[in-house]
Parts: C-alpha cells; sequence; structure tokens
C-alpha cells in the first residue's frame, strides 16, 4: 500500500476516535478504572475513614452530612397502611405509631431518629446495616450496626456455588442470604473483632445506593470530592492563619546612626516605652524613626476562588451550594426555587429506592409479623394470604417551599382542573388524606357543637368534581 495511502486512511480513522480514549500528553499519567466493583471493594475502607474524619473537623463536610440527612429523613418517612379494611388499616397504623417509641434496641430514640441515623451512616461511610431482633414479649426490636461489624475481610467460595464476598453471603442464584456480622462493635473496650455471627438476610437490613450491577458494599457519598475537601480545608487554615498574623500590627524603631536605642534593662529617655495608646505623644531620640508592618489582606480574587471550590464541592455531593454553605446572597425566588425542584427531585428517587425500600419496608412487615403472632393485632386470613396486611404507602416529610401562597394556589387551581387529586396534594405534603379529612370533620363538629364560627373555615372550601378523588 502507497504511503499516501496509508495517511488517509490513518487520518480517517483517527478523525472517527473518541477524544476521551485518544492517548496523548493531555493524558498522560491519568489512570482508569477498568472494573468499578474491584475498585469500589479496594477504596472503601479508606474513603469511609476520611469522610467521617472530615465531616467530624471540617465545617462544609459537616453540613453536607447534616443536609443530606435532613433532605433524606427529616422528621422521619412515616408508613401508612394499605389494607383495603378501615378498621384493620387504622389498627395496623395505630399499633406501628405506638412501637415507634419503643423500635430501638438500644433504647435511646424512636424509629424515625433510627432513619435520620442509618441515613447519616449511609452518606458519610456509604452504607448502613441493621438487624431485627425481638424481645421477651416477642415484639420487634431494630439495632442499627456500624459498617465495620459486618467483615469486609471474610471472602470465601463453596464448591455448591455460594460464596462470602466481603462479609455479604450469597447463594448460586447471587440472593443475598446472609451477612456475617462481628459480635463487637469496633471500639468497644474488652471487644473480640474476630469473633462473627452468621446472620439471615431476613433478620437485617443493607442500606446502600447502588451505582452499578453486582455491587457488593456501599461507597461513602463524599469519594467524588474528599481530595477537594481535604485542600479547600488546607487553603482555609491558612488564609486564616495569614489574618491572625496580619492583625498582628507591629511597631519597629530604627535608629540611622547604628547605635541600639534599648538594651533590654531599661528604657532610655524618647524610648516607646508600655507601647502605644490612644492620644499619646511619644518623643523620639535624635536620629531614630518608626515604621509599621503592613500585612497583606487577602484578596478578591481569593476568595472568588474559595467560593468556585465550595460550589465545586457542593455539586460533587448532589446538594444545592446555598444549602452547603448557608451562602444566600446570590439567589432569587426563580433561581433558588429552580435548585431545590432539581434537588428534591433526586432526594425523592433515594428516598423511595434506598430508604424505603432497603430498610422501611422490611421493617414493616417484620412488625406486623410480630404483632399478629404474639396475638396483639387481631387478623383474620393472614395466614392465608398475608398482603394485605403488609402492604403500606411511605410517607416522606411535608417540604417546605420558598413562597407556599404561590403553590397552594397551583395545588387549588390543578384540582379544580382535574389535573391531580385532593388525595396526591395531600400526600406530597406528607399527610395521610384519611387522617387529614377525619380530623378535618372532628374538628367541624367540636366546633359547631360549642357554637364557634371561624372566618377561614375548618371544612375544605374549595369545589371537587364528583370523579375527583
Amino acid at each position: 500500500m502507497a504511503p499516501g495511502l496509508l495517511t488517509r486512511v490513518a487520518n480517517r480513522l483517527l478523525g472517527r476516535s473518541y477524544d476521551g480514549a485518544a492517548g496523548g500528553r493531555r493524558w498522560r499519567g491519568f489512570r482508569g478504572m477498568p472494573d468499578l466493583r474491584a475498585a469500589q471493594m479496594a477504596a472503601r475502607g479508606p474513603m469511609a475513614t476520611r469522610a467521617r474524619a472530615l465531616v467530624a473537623n471540617n465545617a462544609l463536610a459537616a453540613s453536607g452530612a447534616e443536609a443530606w440527612t435532613s433532605a433524606l429523613v427529616g422528621s422521619g418517612i412515616k408508613p401508612q397502611s394499605a389494607h383495603p379494611d378501615p378498621a384493620i388499616r387504622a389498627a395496623l397504623n395505630a399499633a406501628f405509631e405506638r412501637w415507634t417509641d419503643e423500635a430501638d434496641a438500644d433504647g435511646l430514640t424512636d424509629f424515625y431518629a433510627l432513619q435520620a441515623l442509618a441515613a447519616r451512616r449511609l452518606v458519610v461511610d456509604g452504607e448502613s446495616f441493621g438487624a431485627f431482633m425481638l424481645d421477651g414479649r416477642g415484639a420487634l426490636r431494630v439495632r442499627l450496626l456500624d459498617a465495620e461489624q459486618v467483615d469486609a475481610s471474610l471472602t470465601s467460595y463453596s464448591a455448591a456455588g455460594a460464596r462470602i464476598v466481603a462479609g455479604v453471603e450469597f447463594d448460586a442464584a447471587g440472593r443475598r442470604t446472609a451477612y456475617h456480622i462481628r459480635r463487637e462493635r469496633p471500639g468497644m473496650p474488652l471487644a473480640s473483632p474476630l469473633q462473627t455471627v452468621r446472620v439471615g438476610a431476613d433478620d437485617a437490613f443493607h442500606l446502600l445506593r447502588p451505582e452499578v450491577a453486582g455491587q457488593v458494599r456501599g461507597v461513602s457519598w463524599f469519594a467524588p470530592v474528599l481530595l477537594r475537601l481535604a485542600d479547600y480545608d488546607s487553603a482555609a487554615d491558612a488564609q486564616l492563619t495569614r489574618q491572625k498574623i496580619g492583625a498582628l500590627l507591629t511597631g519597629f524603631v530604627t535608629s540611622t546612626d547604628g547605635e541600639v536605642p534599648f538594651d533590654g534593662e531599661e528604657a532610655g529617655p524618647g524610648m516607646l516605652e508600655g507601647g502605644l495608646e490612644p492620644g499619646t505623644l511619644k518623643v523620639l531620640a535624635p536620629g531614630q524613626d518608626v515604621s509599621f508592618s503592613d500585612p497583606a489582606e487577602i484578596g478578591q480574587e481569593a476568595i472568588e476562588f474559595m467560593k468556585v471550590t465550595a460550589r465545586e464541592i457542593a455539586a460533587g455531593l448532589g446538594i444545592p451550594y446555598e444549602q452547603l454553605t448557608g451562602d444566600l446572597s446570590g439567589v432569587n425566588y426563580s433561581s433558588i426555587r429552580a435548585g431545590l425542584v432539581d434537588f428534591r427531585r433526586r432526594v425523592e428517587a433515594l428516598q423511595y429506592g434506598v430508604l424505603v425500600f432497603q430498610m422501611c419496608r422490611p421493617t414493616w412487615r417484620r412488625f406486623v409479623t410480630a404483632e399478629v403472632l404474639a396475638g396483639r393485632l387481631s387478623a383474620p386470613g393472614f395466614f392465608t394470604d398475608p398482603a394485605p396486611y403488609l402492604a403500606a404507602k411511605w410517607i416522606t416529610p411535608k417540604r417546605e417551599w420558598v413562597d407556599p401562597k404561590k403553590d397552594v394556589e397551583a395545588e387549588i387551581s390543578a384540582i379544580g382542573a382535574g389535573l391531580m387529586s385532593r388525595r396526591e396534594a395531600v400526600a406530597a405534603r406528607g399527610t395521610d388524606i384519611e387522617a387529614l379529612d377525619a380530623e378535618i370533620a372532628s374538628d367541624k363538629a367540636r366546633a359547631e357543637g360549642l357554637g364557634l364560627t371561624f372566618t377561614a373555615g375548618l371544612a375544605p372550601t374549595i369545589e371537587v368534581p364528583a370523579n375527583v378523588d
């Protein structure tokens, strides 16, 4: 083949290539990630320890962890039974609400605070574990576990096709069947870190945000910004030290005739004994002069660069910059609303795809089953068809908006036009419509019985078409 033809073929092939797959100087030193699962297993431990240290010591990292925890859980993700019988549905809801105060096996908090703690560990450590157990009365208890309690060093395979990977046991079909958990939490006095116990997958839950098919253990949500946060922390400390040094205003007395103006024993005539005070006149000896330090100030360029870095950290964490830093100086109603809408859409996906699916639903199923077996709940037909009793809707906390009046007016218009139902609007506020209507009716009956009249009215005043729920 002629040299010219070879050149044209080579140019044509190069013209069809992706820049991201090309070689050359710009990619020199850059490392790829051929196997994401292997990279996760190798890096999850070091990244978790660094994330914990930053959250404990860095203001931005702590704010990021709190922002995600508050957005994911808030005051709690609450269940509403989906049983078709209203009486049974009300009994299940009331029983669960009573149980929430006793849910914690350690007795430190309630079920909704357990959700928040699990969510916080999910964000910082990348995963969170919990175990179900029964007390002496046969009532369900939930105990949260440290991620380190699941023995990541335990990996083995059996001839039957089952395997244990990083403390998680799978059967031959790839389904999770058990977790191998250390009996003691790391760091506890007299703990025995080598003693593990096998806990069936039905008796535990594992919270993690899946990022790749076949993922076994979770990765800290701080992974994309760990290095940036560490550098930001160092830069902020350096600027703060610079300001502290700059605040130390210093005066220097110089002598042009070469004599030492002060020998350290006593002040001579004209010396600046006692320093300077407002309104004080000092007389210097002939040939002496006074000069003062001129500390450098932090320039606007450094301030803007710190803001840009903080925005990059916010983007890497998936949190609006304003929520991460509390800086609202550059926002207006439209911009902050647009940012919150996108963030809340992301939060909602994680609430239902991770927290509800991996923690809340298993807890509800175990709670109902335990109560029925203990005889505390009357459940006709449960043992022949438990599905109606185990079905529940999970309602996320009410989302506050920037301008509630405009949002309420928009909801009223949508309901009146048949574009949404009252049930949908009420559920979006974190409330069950049946409980709300019962409360409104009760308040109205009580007010009428007492002869009270309110100008705003206690009952719904919007007219809803008959075919709209």
